[in-house]
């Protein structure tokens, strides 16, 4: 059986300094695991970047790779942007490519690609017009966007987050899942 290749996507929230604790569940259960950053995610993290390196056997990915340039993972056979922030969710929603970790969301969803999106937002992001409209987009576009009732990510309120209460388990119920 071919190896299954999981992108772990994380953002600038508290929990992505966790991120090792779902490799290593996702390697367990016997996927190849690839990790990619924000850049603000990737400056939080500082030198745990290469211990997660170390950890997957793969470069870290931040940045969009340059003209003619491979890409050096293999490809996905799923990604799971968690922690997702509101700006990511509105980006790949919208189609917009700030960041090469938006920008793979974009070119998942155009190419119909199994996505999961985990976001990590607190009650007040919620209440942005937007935000509502985003989940909505993507879930039309089939990706599944673990957020609120029936899921159990509910967002917290501001300044109450807990990073340790992230819901990890729904990323590795939907990893064990795809």
């Amino acid at each position: 059986m071919a190896q299954r290749v999981l992108y772990l996507l994380g953002c600038a929230a508290p929990p992505v300094c966790d991120l090792d604790r779902p490799v290593r569940e996702a390697q367990a259960a016997g996927w190849e695991v690839c990790v990619g950053l924000t850049p603000t995610a990737a400056e939080w993290l500082g030198d745990r970047v290469r211990a997660l390196e170390e950890l997957t056997g793969r470069p870290l990915r931040i940045a969009k790779r340059r003209l003619g340039e491979t890409s050096p993972w293999p490809p996905a056979t799923l990604s799971v942007i968690a922690p997702a922030t509101l700006n990511t969710v509105n980006s790949i929603a919208l189609g917009l490519t700030p960041t090469w970790l938006a920008g793979h969301g974009v070119e998942a969803v155009g190419k119909r690609s199994p996505l999961v999106i985990v976001p990590c937002v607190n009650s007040s992001d919620t209440t942005h017009p937007q935000f509502e409209r985003s989940v909505a987009v993507l879930r039309g576009a089939g990706v599944r966007v673990l957020h609120g009732e029936p899921d159990g990510n509910e967002p917290h309120p501001p300044g109450e987050g807990r990073p340790e209460q992230f819901p990890w388990r729904l990323v590795l119920d939907a990893v064990r899942t795809a």
